[in-house]
């Protein structure tokens, strides 16, 4: 069930910068180039709510710069409530095209709409892109494999769990993209941060984004802290308690859409002996790789030969 309603784009759907959805704005003193996207999938509604209350608020960059981009707006003007997965993306899934040779092929929506996307990613600096889950579940801060990212989750102190992985057999993520995926000796000012802020439907998502963009925007050094206190006040949440990091060893990729769970998962549960069977492949019993194995985002919604249904972490107590 959806209890957040999708926002109404109208007075922002044409952007500032010639590409339908995107606003860019400059300041007047150097600093970093920051950019926050959402709907890179057409049903996640919080990241789309987040950026259209920052243009509601009138934020602007006190240094560098500050691209805000609604991305998949043709999955989005398709979503229904009642079938909230149908508007996921038109063609392809967005967030499986961000290498140079998809990009350079026009023969879907998803690639001609993240090719007119990819020269605002690559000039960004810091980035922030902002999902949601196909199922109820704790947040989640992806930060790919360079230290850098999982430094800055720690800078942020929030929210609890923090994924480090290399991605989808599928395919690339924006976070990945260009610059973002070079080593930290190549790259040492770039950021790059994907965030699962909840089930799709749940209003918590919404206060997710909002924590989410304003300690980002902060730690970018984008906005003061005073500013951000007075522009956005009630956005940034308590910081967490604690925070774990979940390195991704194995990604469970299902053989067809009959893939099942054996039992309901709902994500972050510790399976405490090696072995343990919990899902079954075409007939190929799953079984978790060593104890105490932390499974991210189990989920059969868009199960289909090729797609990653779970992974597999170790965990570390961040400090």
């Amino acid at each position: 069930m959806f209890s957040l309603t999708p926002p109404d784009l109208g007075p922002w759907r044409a952007g500032n910068t010639g590409v339908e959805g995107v606003w860019h704005f400059d300041a007047d003193v150097p600093g970093r180039r920051v950019m926050l996207s959402a709907l890179v999938h057409g049903n996640e509604l919080c990241g789309a709510w987040a950026l259209k209350e920052l243009l509601e608020a009138g934020v602007r960059p006190a240094c560098g710069s500050l691209t805000l981009a609604f991305c998949n707006l043709d999955a989005f003007d398709h979503f229904d409530a009642n079938n909230g997965d149908a508007s996921r993306f038109v063609d392809e899934d967005m967030n499986r095209q961000w290498v140079p040779a998809r990009l350079a092929q026009a023969g879907t929506r998803e690639r001609r709409r993240a090719a007119a996307l990819a020269p605002f990613v690559q000039g960004a600096d810091w980035l922030l892109d902002l999902h949601s889950m196909h199922e109820p579940g704790l947040p989640l801060l992806l930060v790919g494999m360079h230290p850098r990212n999982l430094e800055l989750a720690r800078q942020l102190r929030a929210p609890a769990h923090v994924v480090v992985d290399a991605g989808h057999r599928d395919g690339v993520r924006m976070r990945d993209y260009g610059r973002f995926n070079e080593p930290d000796a190549d790259q040492p000012d770039t950021r790059s941060l994907l965030v699962e802020c909840g089930y799709h439907g749940d209003l918590a998502s919404l206060d997710v984004a909002r924590d989410q963009c304003a300690r980002f925007l902060v730690t970018a050094g984008t906005l003061t802290e005073a500013t951000a206190q007075r522009s956005l006040p009630g956005w940034q949440m308590p910081d967490a308690a604690t925070q774990w990091a979940l390195h991704v060893t194995d990604a469970v990729v299902a053989r067809s859409e009959g893939f099942t769970f054996s039992q309901a998962f709902q994500g972050l549960e510790v399976i405490a002996k090696a072995g343990t069977v919990i899902g079954d492949n075409d007939g190929e019993p799953v079984k978790t790789p060593y104890d105490d194995c932390v499974l991210v985002m189990p989920s059969t919604r868009q199960a289909r030969q090729g797609v990653t249904v779970v992974r597999f972490a170790r965990r570390e107590l961040l400090r």
